[in-house]
């Protein structure tokens, strides 16, 4: 599997399966929930290549690893052995939180498993709006017809998908809360409400208590309060229910009781509350728009990088349910784009080629929405351009909530949203207005990232480094010398982690090929990184998959922040009992910043022996 030693690698900087309570993860982190957070190593993370930021908030420990986290949370599910019931569950020993992150924890993993698609039916019933306005396609033609149910069909049957999610995250039985999700959006129902809202309707009872039918399509807080409580009847039931009968016993309950109670209390109690909330929104938002703007615009990013965000989106759901609107989402693109303007003048600006291939990959993914790349990578480590992208969504949000704009679907806020804002009359003044705020804010942080965002030091850092010049690297091992693409494992083969070779080792002996630092040293010591002193920054990782030995078999004679110099012993291992358990003991030697040399060379493929020459790095 491609990411499993970057997935083993963070299963055990976080405390290992054992210390994993809940695990979901978003557009670019994987969301844990710890039994002890003090177990969890911060700091290791951050120093490993294949992850860009660690952040604890909300109640979650949030290992950001960028577009790839889809395939990194699969290999950690692989590695550790989870499956549904293990992860993505409210564990029974939850520690106490403030409610604030408990809040934010549950909408987190309420919502995440359904953003992709969320954003993928937004972004096309934007398309559908454009094709509209434009005259491209006609309200009655098939196209037309097919393409609104693929978007509008998430959002109609929300209360099923949500009603999964929810049973999941309240650990019950998520089909359970999806058939409740589907009796609140059964067309019964439906045509319930519909008969209701005639001048001589007929009110209907349940039990001699009489019934409110409301259109729950495409409403979120009803299902949510409703699936909390099945879970917790659920959990009652399992307790008292004989195991004999529980597998349809306590389901049969489960929906007799809450399905009922959803329709006579919770429902209309929640639809009050939905009302509240959007009325609540409109009521600050209608007091000064434009305030409203730059606020949202100024502190969208900071709530990002902190998770906080997610307490807002199902309120931006709600004012779609309640209002068929939402003036939110548009004050939330200038914020996107001012990081993404201040990216591109970080780019153009600097003289570093790995700060510059890194702003550009940083950009693409900015502009489809997703910027914590950017603001990890670029923008908040230079401070400058983060402070130069949220004054620029400042400036972009003030104009927007001049204009009133409003999307009319759910979606990431990105290019696409632009897609979102246009009214079903057409273009207006609402759409230039969203246009041209946005424009502004990413024109103002680009502008002054260039001029101000990179410090003359950092520009000159590259300059300052010999011309032409090169760096040996000595063998740490002895033994056969292999080219990195014939590692067994994709993620040193491919080079994802950076240049370099591997030896298959003769001897159980790891010692260091460079006078410089120790680094980081891996708790379960099969892997250590060193940065001498001429900047070169050396993964040594013994064994392929090694890292499930926990430890065994190897022991280390430094710790992280010793000097070192050429041939001092960092590791040693026992080779022949790595062997018999199993394990390739190929060691790859990766410079894990091969982007700040013009090449890395391998001094040929014959056996090498301790302290040989191995690579030659040649200098910028």
């Amino acid at each position: 599997m491609e990411y499993e030693t970057l997935a083993s690698e963070i299963l055990v900087s976080v405390g290992g399966r054992n210390n994993v309570k809940s695990l979901v993860h978003c557009a670019t982190r994987l969301r844990f929930k710890l039994r002890d957070n003090r177990r969890a190593d911060a700091a290791v993370l951050k120093k490993n290549p294949g992850v860009i930021m660690v952040v604890e908030s909300g109640g979650q420990f949030q290992v950001v690893v960028g577009n790839h986290v889809a395939e990194v949370y699969h290999a950690i599910n692989q590695v550790a052995g989870f499956d549904d019931s293990a992860v993505g569950a409210e564990g029974a020993d939850d520690k106490k939180e403030n409610l604030f992150s408990r809040f934010i924890e549950v909408v987190s993993s309420i919502f995440t498993p359904l953003l992709g698609v969320m954003a993928a039916t937004g972004v096309l019933k934007g398309f559908l709006a454009l094709s509209q306005a434009c005259g491209w396609l006609l309200e009655s033609s098939g196209v037309f017809k097919i393409l609104f149910a693929a978007s509008d069909s998430l959002f109609y049957f929300f209360p099923i998908m949500l009603g999964y999610t929810a049973g999941k995250k309240f650990g019950g039985n998520p089909f359970i809360t999806m058939a409740i999700g589907g009796a609140l959006t059964h067309p019964l129902m439906i045509t319930a409400f519909e008969a209701a809202q005639q001048p001589d309707a007929v009110r209907e009872y349940f039990l001699g208590i009489p019934l409110t039918f409301i259109n729950y399509s495409s409403s979120v807080i009803p299902i949510i309060l409703a699936a909390w409580v099945s879970c917790r009847l659920e959990l009652l039931f399992s307790r008292v229910i004989h195991k004999t009968v529980r597998n349809f016993i306590s389901p049969l309950l489960c929906l007799v009781i809450t399905v009922p109670m959803t329709f006579l209390l919770i429902g209309p109690a929640a639809t009050w509350l939905s009302h509240l909330l959007a009325d609540g929104y409109q009521s600050i938002y209608s007091f000064n728009s434009i305030v409203a703007g730059a606020f949202m615009g100024a502190v969208w990013q900071v709530c990002v990088i902190f998770g906080l965000h997610w307490g807002l989106v199902p309120l931006m759901l709600n004012n779609l349910s309640m209002l068929g609107h939402d003036t939110m989402v548009p004050l939330l693109l200038p914020a996107v784009m001012g990081q993404v303007g201040a990216t591109l003048g970080v780019m153009l600006r600097t003289r570093d080629a790995k700060l510059r291939a890194l702003s550009g990959s940083a950009l693409g993914a900015g502009i489809f929405g997703i910027t914590e790349p950017a603001v990890y990578g670029v923008t908040l480590p230079h401070k400058r351009p983060f402070v130069f992208g949220c004054i620029g969504g400042a400036l972009g949000g003030a104009v927007i909530g001049y204009y009133h704009t409003a999307t009319y679907s759910f979606g990431l806020v990105s290019i696409f949203t632009f897609a979102q804002i246009i009214p079903a009359s057409g273009f207006d003044a609402t759409v230039w207005g969203e246009i041209s705020g946005t424009l502004l804010s990413f024109c103002f942080a680009a502008l002054a990232s260039y001029l101000f965002g990179v410090k003359p030091t950092e520009e000159a850092s590259v300059i300052a480094a010999p011309l032409n010049g090169t760096q040996p690297i000595l063998s740490p091992i002895a033994g056969e010398v292999l080219p990195l693409e014939q590692v067994k494992d994709t993620t040193f083969a491919s080079g994802l982690l950076g240049k370099g070779v591997a030896i298959v080792p003769r001897q159980g002996r790891v010692v260091a090929p460079v006078a410089g630092s120790v680094v980081s040293l891996f708790k379960t010591k099969h892997a250590i990184g060193i940065e001498s002193n001429g900047g070169a920054e050396i993964l040594i990782h013994v064994g392929i998959d090694t890292v499930k030995l926990n430890g065994l078999h190897f022991t280390a004679h430094v710790q992280e922040g010793d000097q070192v110099t050429p041939g001092d012993l960092l590791i040693e291992f026992d080779l022949a009992a790595i062997r018999a358990a199993g394990f390739d003991t190929t060691t790859p030697i990766i410079i894990g910043n091969s982007d700040d040399y013009i090449d890395v060379l391998i001094n040929g493929l014959s056996p090498v022996q301790e302290q040989a020459p191995l690579l030659t790095l040649l200098l910028r």
